[in-house]
């Protein structure tokens, strides 16, 4: 009896789930490829993933930060995978059984990822057809492939060579299904490099040459690093700075055709191009960056000398209106950040930067624009792959994360954490050196102490300050230190005093509490 009527099923059901999974690797791989000419935010999984993103909670992307940290989009990945996998080998046994069932699921899933290409904000008219393409394709595999069953009604299972018929349906059916899987995935592939082949924004960037600063960083002082090894670097390279963002894909931007407005509450609306940006009077700073996400001791911050144009400059074009009292500035990629107005008017160093340690931004970081603003978190100020900054008020827009529930403002708050020892190192008895990282963006950290065991706050010895902006390394020496088990604690003072000791998560407004550290002492 044909298994798609529901009969006997000789055919069974692991075989038809692994029809399934190579369907789903087909629905995959045509989406991916087609995603090349419409867009890389139509890729089905591209599609679907930021639109879970988008709709994360503030609780649960929290926790997806702690848990994966920079890997975060990974474990997204391999999750949306799997997920995706587990669907396609159910519509896989329910089209076995019946193939309406299957044909729903794959119909259905289509039909959201179509529906989540045309949400995202890059969108055009062809956005849903890499996922409705894609689940065409998938059906056509899945039908084929059930055909192949053993048993089925195509089956080569003629009356006196049944086993043999068996056998051969069989062997068959496995090759037809891998060679099936091996196209989606290689179509996968392809699809992905041709997307980033297709634009050029890594080309220019690696022939562009910077323009030398209006006003060049300070050289820091050869003192600002304490010498303790396993202490982070005072500057973090490019390499190993933090990067969390809702961007799946990471946007390829031609300079040629990168703009920026300025508009909003505004007296007269402004525009730069790239060309114009790079003939300013640029400026360098050193800015320690922090995501507010990091937990307490958490290692999403990172210090580095960036290169671009202040913000308050552009806005003085602009002529803001006097009740305006926030910039909401816009990624290519539809990512809002809501910034103060007077974070980006005063004095600080608050820049649309080009560049990080002397090179064009990396395209994960930013290329070839994004904003840099001393003191703030991220959420509300670092916009990478800027295009848009329209001054409004906090009472008239909300951006991405506040309205998740984050903060409107976020002002970093005054943080340290114990570097060395790590946990689990074997420590010795005598005197032994502790160090870490202690920072308080737009304020500056004067003074570092350490505790052991709930004892006196004992003053630790600084590294020299390359200004308010940046991070400082400290180090103290625990002098006879005694065998067992010992409780060690930091906190950073900033001009108004010492960090709260008072733990709280990241939500709404960023983590807060001592580091500490339990000690084994041999």
């Amino acid at each position: 009896m044909d298994a798609r009527a529901g009969g006997p099923a000789r055919p069974d059901d692991a075989r038809a789930a692994l029809a399934g999974l190579a369907a789903g690797a087909v629905t995959v791989g045509v989406g991916a490829l087609l995603a090349v000419l419409a867009g890389p935010s139509s890729d089905p999984l591209v599609a679907v993933g930021a639109a879970f993103v988008d709709a994360t909670p503030g609780w649960l992307k929290d926790w997806a930060v702690v848990a994966f940290g920079t890997a975060d989009k990974i474990a997204l990945g391999v999750g949306e995978v799997l997920v995706l996998a587990v669907l396609a080998a159910a519509a896989g046994v329910l089209a076995r059984r019946r193939w309406a069932w299957g044909a729903v699921v794959v119909v259905a899933l289509g039909g959201l990822a179509a529906l989540a290409a045309t949400t995202r904000p890059d969108a055009g008219l062809l956005a849903p057809v890499p996922a409705l393409v894609g689940a065409g394709a998938g059906l056509w595999a899945l039908r084929t492939l059930l055909r192949r069953l053993p048993g089925s009604a195509s089956s080569p299972t003629a009356p006196g060579d049944e086993v043999a018929g068996h056998r051969s349906g069989r062997r068959t059916f496995l090759q037809a299904t891998v060679l099936v899987a091996a196209a989606g995935v290689v179509g996968t592939v392809v699809g992905r490099v041709a997307a980033t082949g297709a634009r050029g924004a890594q080309a220019v960037r690696a022939s562009l040459r910077l323009p030398a600063p209006a006003r060049p960083a300070p050289v820091p002082p050869g003192a600002v690093d304490v010498g303790v090894e396993g202490v982070a670097p005072w500057a973090t390279p490019p390499d190993d700075f933090y990067r969390i963002d809702t961007a799946l894909v990471v946007p390829q931007v031609d300079p040629a055709r990168w703009r920026l407005r300025v508009h909003g509450m505004v007296e007269q609306e402004v525009e730069i191009g790239w060309d114009e940006l790079l003939a300013s009077d640029l400026v360098e700073a050193w800015v320690t960056l922090a995501c507010v996400s990091n937990p307490v001791g958490g290692d999403l911050v990172g210090n580095q000398r960036w290169l671009g144009l202040p913000v308050r400059e552009l806005l003085a074009r602009a002529v803001p209106t006097a009740d305006a009292d926030m910039v909401l500035s816009r990624s290519v990629d539809g990512f809002t950040a809501s910034t103060p107005i007077e974070a980006l008017t005063d004095d600080r160093d608050a820049l649309l930067a080009i560049a990080m340690d002397g090179e064009p931004l990396p395209p994960e970081h930013g290329f070839p624009v994004r904003m840099v603003v001393p003191g703030l978190y991220g959420y509300v100020s670092a916009t990478k792959w800027v295009t848009d900054l329209e001054v409004t008020r906090f009472d008239r827009a909300e951006a991405y994360w506040t309205a998740r529930g984050w903060s409107e403002r976020g002002p970093v708050k005054t943080q340290s954490r114990i570097e060395v020892p790590r946990p689990g190192d074997a420590v010795g008895s005598g005197d032994v050196v502790v160090a870490g990282t202690a920072w308080a963006q737009h304020r500056g950290v004067e003074r570092v102490q350490v505790r052991v065991d709930q004892g006196p706050w004992q003053d630790a010895d600084l590294a020299a300050a390359a200004g308010v902006d940046t991070w400082r390394q400290w180090r103290w020496t625990w002098q006879d230190a005694a065998a067992g088990e010992h409780l060690l604690a930091v906190r950073a003072w900033d001009p108004k005093g010492p960090q709260t000791g008072v733990p709280a998560g990241a939500v709404p407004d960023g983590a807060s509490g001592y580091d500490t550290l339990l000690v084994r002492v041999a």
